[in-house]
């Protein structure tokens, strides 16, 4: 317990969401007028307890940190006790491998972050500076209490970063590519954006797909179906494991997202004579479009970025979602309108002497990404003259 302006503030951790009272929680991750967030929700994080998506199996053990006051939720941290570094966009196993032949334990560790999403949003859930800084200490305390090696918050927003940087945090940036709309009426108004080669490359792609006989539905809310689920968790499935093993989340976790979020969800489909070969898992938001889950049974050209990029801006166009965050790397999304965004991430290292090495690593590595972030600019797609479209 800690006492802040008068106020008596008790810290738990809890080893499943449910034990947190869900609206008190969805009012401190989405609260009224700032922009929604569906993988802060309830629904989502509960959804992948309940599939066993996350836990024992996948070892992400639930460890979410909550703030009380006089029994009520005041702030909450998702968090999760981990034996590895899979599943988590932001990769540190450089600094496992060196601290564990250094004679120390990295694992485990504490992750702050929302389980195999490499999508930017709020960690500190929480409305006052007093209570997110409550809650940074406690995951300090956290780490101690677990034997844990560090505590890592990864694709926090900037101003979240900025503040728990001042707490003392290692910072850690990386680049991702987010579409941004600017106003634009229709896909073919975006394409006037574009500079001469990059258009018709982009029509081109079109085409070939087209020409293929491949047609595609952006189903979200009561036209998404179970059979849907079906046919789309087979393609994450065999594009999944060919790339990375088996994946993590299970054939439940999809019903059960259809059954709590159906609104906030966007499955794009593609059809082939009739029979459907690919699929693409959408997030929608208030103000960005999530790609996250892609697969397919069919290779064709060019079916990926049709699938994934080009019918996301179509739906964002659409519905006048300002950016589409399309996940984590890819500089090929750079040619197809996406620009480069920075990305934050704030590191707590218990033992000072790793402390020490990771500082002087992240220098080294921030002012590389500073470099690529200004190279890739330089290769921007829009007409020269065209004002860049802003985040």
């Amino acid at each position: 317990r800690r006492v802040l302006t008068g106020m008596t503030l008790s810290l738990h951790r809890v080893a499943s969401i449910h034990e947190t009272d869900p609206s008190a929680w969805d009012r401190l991750a989405n609260p009224p007028g700032q922009a929604f967030n569906p993988f802060l929700t309830f629904a989502f994080l509960s959804s992948l307890e309940d599939s066993g998506s996350v836990g024992k199996s996948s070892g992400w053990l639930s460890a979410h940190l909550v703030l009380k006051q006089d029994g009520n939720l005041v702030g909450a941290v998702p968090a999760y006790l981990k034996s590895h570094s899979q599943g988590e966009y932001v990769f540190d196993y450089g600094w496992a491998d060196a601290f564990q032949r250094a004679g120390g334990s990295y694992y485990p560790k504490l992750q702050v972050s929302i389980p195999f999403t490499p999508a930017t949003g709020p960690r500190l859930l929480a409305p006052t500076q007093e209570a997110r800084a409550a809650l940074i200490g406690g995951l300090e305390q956290q780490c101690k209490t677990l034997g844990a090696s560090s505590v890592h918050i990864t694709f926090a927003t900037e101003n979240q970063a900025s503040e728990i940087a001042q707490a003392g945090w290692l910072t850690r940036n990386d680049i991702q590519f987010h579409w941004i709309n600017n106003n634009y009426a229709s896909f073919d108004d975006f394409l006037t954006s574009l500079s001469s080669a990059k258009r018709k490359n982009l029509r081109k792609e079109r085409k070939v797909v087209a020409e293929r006989g491949i047609e595609f539905e952006c189903l979200t809310g009561p036209s998404l179906r179970e059979e849907h689920w079906d046919r789309f968790f087979s393609f994450y499935m065999d594009t999944g494991s060919r790339k990375w093993g088996r994946p993590y989340l299970t054939r439940e976790f999809f019903s059960l997202i259809h059954q709590r979020m159906p609104e906030h969800t966007m499955l794009v489909m593609a059809r082939r004579n009739g029979k459907y070969i690919a699929g693409a898992l959408n997030f929608i938001g208030s103000e960005t479009l999530y790609g996250r889950n892609w697969g397919c049974i069919e290779d064709h050209p060019c079916l990926h970025f049709e699938t994934c990029y080009y019918q996301a801006i179509d739906f964002a166009i659409a519905r006048k979602i300002k950016v589409v965050e399309a996940g984590a790397q890819g500089e090929h999304k750079l040619a197809r309108g996406y620009l480069p965004t920075k990305t934050y991430s704030l590191h707590f290292i218990a033992h000072s002497g790793l402390r020490r090495a990771v500082a002087d690593y992240l220098v080294a590595e921030r002012q590389a990404i500073d470099h690529d972030k200004e190279l890739l600019a330089e290769h921007s797609p829009f007409r020269q003259g065209t004002e860049t479209p802003k985040e």
